[in-house]
């Protein structure tokens, strides 16, 4: 277990303040004094795979920690009462200005990084994207730039989250299948 595991920092229990918040089971938290009891669950995030006319990937370059300056899927987390489909549109148009002709789920995948020295686990949830267009994109919010990749052109240690390389990787291995969707 790495030491920015939550099991490890959490030392005190965030409805009381007790140092009595102890280790409880595999995955939990317990209070001494009050009873709450905290349990380390994912997060939901997503990611888009938006392809141009040449069958090129889209791939961000990150402007924010973790791994900043390092490539990415666009996306993000799933905010609460927001579903995952939502979720694709409102990060897309955030980050680029892109707007959603129709979408499709792909597959999930789960994540661990290390944000202000804490694990934050996500399950990740792919899903193909068909942009209205792909003119007048500009990139904003948290990443730096994009660019349309072929899988020859992409150094795979560029993109440090295991979920967006696993994606990467399925969409060149089911392009065509992908594509049908």
């Amino acid at each position: 277990m790495q030491k920015t595991n939550p099991l490890k920092v959490l030392k005190y229990c965030p409805k009381c303040s007790s140092p009595e918040f102890k280790k409880w089971g595999e995955r939990s938290l317990k209070c001494g004094c009050c009873g709450f009891h905290f349990f380390i669950n994912s997060a939901a995030a997503v990611a888009a795979l938006v392809s141009d006319e040449k069958g090129k990937l889209m791939l961000v370059t990150r402007g924010v920690e973790p791994n900043y300056g390092k490539l990415d899927l666009p996306g993000g987390f799933v905010d609460p009462g927001e579903t995952a489909e939502n979720a694709v549109q409102r990060e897309l148009f955030e980050e680029l200005g892109l707007k959603i002709k129709s979408l499709s789920y792909i597959a999930s995948a789960p994540n661990e990084y290390i944000f202000s020295e804490y694990s934050v686990f996500t399950t990740d949830l792919a899903f193909k994207v068909i942009p209205k267009t792909l003119s007048g994109l500009k990139p904003m919010d948290d990443i730096l730039d994009y660019k349309f990749y072929s899988e020859e052109e992409i150094n795979y240690d560029d993109i440090p989250a295991p979920s967006i390389k696993q994606f990467v990787k399925y969409f060149f291995k089911n392009e065509q299948l992908i594509a049908e969707i």
